[in-house]
């Protein structure tokens, strides 16, 4: 497909024919060609968002996974990257703002557009006892639900958010590469999602 904007750099024009392979054709080099070119930068940014090394890790994965969910939507009316980034900084923003409010909310999860605010990684500590009471109940409630993974699936999700493990400390605990942990992980989160709404269209 041809860029008829005049408006494109000739990288930004490169990247759209990157977009288009991935999208029409499903692509994986493709694919892996836009992350390997943002993957540094979107992680910096978020970095200095959330002064913390593991959530801007945990977001830079969140983003491209939101970003090629929805690459149907994009136009190059403006530069994929601009896009990116955009996509990026509002899933920051709003991750921030979660987790200032210090709410563990399961609630979250029923109601998000996406699967990657799952709601078992932010927790209070401010908690009284009868919120401790209701945060015990929905850790056993998540529980339930995670087991319903496949047994791979289902170990990475407890050992990143149960156990609080790093990146790093699974992939050894694991003998996998730490690029086989996040993909898998971020795949384990679509999952759960995925039985978060199946559960939420019974109630």
């Amino acid at each position: 497909m041809e860029v008829s904007s005049t408006n494109l750099t000739e990288k930004a024009i490169r990247d759209y024919q990157l977009v288009c392979q991935a999208r029409d054709h499903g692509n994986q080099k493709a694919y892996a060609d836009l992350m390997n070119t943002y993957r540094e930068p979107i992680y910096y940014m978020l970095l200095k968002m959330t002064n913390s090394s593991t959530d801007a890790d945990d977001l830079t994965i969140e983003a491209f996974g939101k970003a090629f969910k929805s690459l149907g939507q994009y136009t190059p009316e403006y530069a994929f990257s601009t896009w990116l980034f955009r996509i990026a900084t509002n899933n920051c923003i709003d991750f921030i703002r979660k987790k200032r409010a210090k709410i563990v909310s399961i609630d979250n999860i029923y109601t998000s557009s996406d699967g990657e605010q799952i709601g078992i990684d932010i927790a209070s500590e401010t908690l009284d006892p009868e919120e401790k009471i209701i945060e015990k109940q929905k850790i056993i409630m998540m529980r339930e639900i995670v087991s319903r993974l496949k047994p791979h699936y289902r170990t990475l999700i407890e050992l990143r958010y149960f156990d609080e493990l790093s990146y790093e400390e699974i992939a050894q605990q694991l003998n996998l590469p730490l690029g086989t942990v996040k993909a898998k992980l971020f795949r384990a989160r679509d999952l759960l999602y995925n039985i978060f709404k199946e559960s939420q269209d019974k109630i």
